[in-house]
């Protein structure tokens, strides 16, 4: 009877778990993809403008899957962009990441709520675009960004007066 080592057992017990990854994108670790732009659709769906300076606006974004099995595992990354800057837009405070897995079909959303600014105002940021990027991937999505100026909060990092809120499950 022939005697196979434990370490070329463990080996090749190893390299039989890695193989598990589908190649969709990042991995969490447990062998669960992240979902990643190009696997998912993104929209942005009707927002509720801030119609004047000072007041809030919200913009819904929803994520369907559109490929194989997927996670969001924490917040999604929203940039707003200029003519030459990029500001990120911080996570809404107090406001708790979930992991959320989604299956060919499913979808989530999250929220973008922020305070219109005074057009021309050297504190308002005058995006032209927003770009949304989901946890755990690199590729982003752009979108216009057509709600106006968004206020800032003042100070030398040009944080604009906008959040990002966690992602939530949707439909069914």
């Amino acid at each position: 009877m022939r005697v196979i080592p434990l370490s070329v057992t463990l080996l090749a017990a190893a390299l039989t778990l890695t193989a598990c990854n589908d190649g969709g994108g990042a991995t969490n670790g447990k062998g669960d993809s992240a979902c990643a732009i190009g696997g998912v659709s993104v929209q942005i769906g009707s927002a509720s403008v801030a119609p004047g300076a000072g007041d809030t606006g919200e913009v819904p974004v929803s994520i369907t899957n559109q490929s194989a099995p997927c996670t969001l595992d924490d917040f999604p990354d929203v940039v707003l962009v200029t003519g030459g800057s990029k500001v990120a837009v911080p996570v809404a405070q107090g406001a708790k990441a979930q992991k959320l897995k989604l299956a060919k079909g499913d979808f989530a959303s999250f929220t973008i709520s922020y305070v219109r600014g005074a057009a021309g105002d050297g504190t308002s940021l005058a995006a032209k675009t927003v770009e949304i990027s989901l946890p755990g991937a690199k590729d982003a999505e752009s979108f216009p960004w057509s709600y106006g100026p968004v206020a800032g909060k003042g100070g030398s990092d040009n944080t604009p007066n906008a959040s990002v809120g966690a992602f939530q499950q949707s439909g069914d």
